[in-house]
């Protein structure tokens, strides 16, 4: 079983609309120095073969004691999920250090809002412009376009005299 991470997505998300996708997970503090290979795989079903497929690997230098946050960009992980949600079955992260130490945060246990997150940026839609308040013609126009035309309405010739 998987120990992180399954994020669902609204169906109002549009593909193309997509600008960012970034995936941040915070890394524990290392005993000292180390270099920590923070690798995100994409989960599927058990089949035969493996359930992993890799996503992206970084290679990434920590100073002994400090901990931090770390973003891989997973915009095309993300697309492949909107246009096929059914492959969506989660991510796994892992943080190795040198020692073998896995410093991902993957739950809560380690800290409220430790927890990996994605941050997805969406361009906005087209803008609605107002139309052109149109043409304005008259019964000589030779315009073929749509247009205003004058109208004159006598209320007392339909017996409206109320009006």
């Amino acid at each position: 079983k998987p120990k992180c991470c399954f994020f669902s997505f609204s169906s109002k998300i549009q593909v193309n609309r997509i600008v960012h996708a970034q995936l941040w997970v915070h890394l524990l503090p290392a005993d000292e120095v180390t270099t920590v290979f923070l690798q995100i795989s994409r989960l599927m079903p058990v089949t035969d073969g493996g359930r992993h497929i890799g996503i992206r690997s970084l290679k990434i230098d920590v100073n002994a004691g400090v901990s931090s946050w770390q973003s891989i960009d997973v915009k095309q992980v993300l697309s492949v999920w909107l246009r096929q949600p059914e492959t969506n079955w989660g991510i796994e992260i892992n943080a190795f250090d040198s020692k073998g130490n896995d410093l991902a945060v993957t739950s809560a246990e380690a800290g409220e809002g430790l927890q990996p997150f994605m941050e997805v940026t969406i361009s906005e839609g087209p803008k609605r412009f107002r139309r052109d308040s149109g043409l304005d013609c008259d019964e000589n126009s030779p315009e073929s376009r749509c247009c205003r035309y004058p109208l004159t309405v006598d209320f007392e010739d339909f017996g409206w005299d109320w009006i």
